[in-house]
């Protein structure tokens, strides 16, 4: 029987608690993925903010292992969404439609690099890649993907077998990744030589969709947790030096910055709930900015508030603070903030901001 979110979110916990291997990211999620715990709750369903936790809770712990967590995660949502499933394995395999293997979702649009896909001759649905995706997180390691292609000028989704590796029809390319942060992933371009996939949904369909936004807004989760876990190291550091004024300014800071991104959060989450069909995009756009200001509060204040100790010395802590500058920068920033300036002149919401 499968578990109540509230378990399952307590499960994931325990987990990470206790069996998590650090440095280990790949093998920590396929470990997750065969005892089930990544049968998140889908957004809209009634418990997103069970699911956000989840992937708060293990951006706490390893921000690379949270970053695959939350695209194979993601793409389990995307098939359940457009109600579509990727080609099964035979009956005696796993019953996951990504054969109990890691999957992940290439979905980045780089202008140097495009996915072009072509249909077979009577199948529209079965159809050929060409071309170089970029920004390919976990391609060394994952076994299949749900990866953005054109046809023509409209966009479209498709399940990618990763077992084409072996046979010279799918290329995986490291390329030069100079950051410390965020390294773990190997995002690396892949190149498809008519390799085969199958169509996802219709197309358009999954920018379309509602949850595409309301999966920018789990992104968001993952930047809070690793800025929770950044907290709980200096309020951990900072409890041992309680008479320090300048380091309990800066707990509080964090503090109140952490408290104004999860309070965005949990309303953000029952909008989506109430709101299932919709976008949200209002909402989703404000949580992911106001997550952004937490982490540049929670960025300047934590070191400042430690000193060097924890920086050099303490693995989690070290780590998070390399990574976080990274992840957060998918976020778009003042191009967010511009439209969500717009929306706000546009809005018929009388009461856009009582209380």
């Amino acid at each position: 029987m499968p578990l109540t979110p509230a378990r399952l979110a307590a499960a994931l916990r325990t987990f990470l608690q206790q069996r998590y291997r650090p440095g280990r990211p790949y093998e920590s999620l396929q470990t997750l993925i065969d005892e089930g715990l990544d049968a998140l709750p889908y957004p809209g369903g009634g418990d997103t903010l069970v699911r956000w936790r989840m992937l708060a809770d293990a951006a706490s712990v390893d921000l690379c292992f949270a970053k695959l967590f939350e695209s194979h995660t993601d793409a389990l949502a995307i098939l359940h969404e457009l109600q579509d499933l990727a080609p099964r394995a035979p009956a005696s395999a796993a019953s996951s439609p990504f054969h109990g293997g890691i999957c992940a979702v290439w979905c980045s649009e780089s202008p140097t690099a495009r996915v072009t896909l072509t249909p077979f001759e009577r199948d529209n649905r079965e159809v050929t890649l060409s071309g170089t995706k970029a920004w390919c997180s976990g391609a060394p390691h994952v076994r299949s993907a749900l990866v953005s292609a054109w046809d023509g000028d409209t966009p479209c989704l498709v399940f990618v077998d990763l077992a084409q590796v072996q046979t010279g029809r799918i290329e995986v390319k490291p390329n030069e990744w100079h950051a410390i942060g965020m390294a773990c992933t190997q995002s690396f371009d892949v190149t498809f030589h008519d390799a085969r996939a199958h169509r996802i949904g219709a197309p358009g369909a999954y920018l379309s969709r509602p949850g595409f936004h309301h999966g920018g807004a789990g992104i968001a989760a993952c930047w809070y947790g690793a800025a929770a876990g950044i907290a709980d190291v200096v309020r951990e550091t900072v409890s041992g030096r309680p008479d320090d004024p300048h380091a309990l300014a800066h707990m509080g800071v964090i503090d109140v910055a952490l408290a104004q991104a999860a309070s965005v959060l949990r309303a953000t989450a029952h909008t989506i709930d109430a709101h299932p069909d919709a976008s949200c995009l209002h909402d989703v756009r404000r949580a992911r900015l106001s997550v952004e200001a937490c982490v540049e509060t929670v960025l300047r204040h934590a070191p400042r508030a430690v000193g060097p100790g924890p920086m050099c010395r303490n693995a989690r802590f070290a780590q998070l603070l390399a990574d976080l500058p990274v992840f957060i920068r998918q976020s778009h920033a003042e191009r967010d903030l511009a439209e969500l300036g717009r929306a706000v002149l546009t809005s018929d919401n009388a009461q856009l901001w009582t209380l």
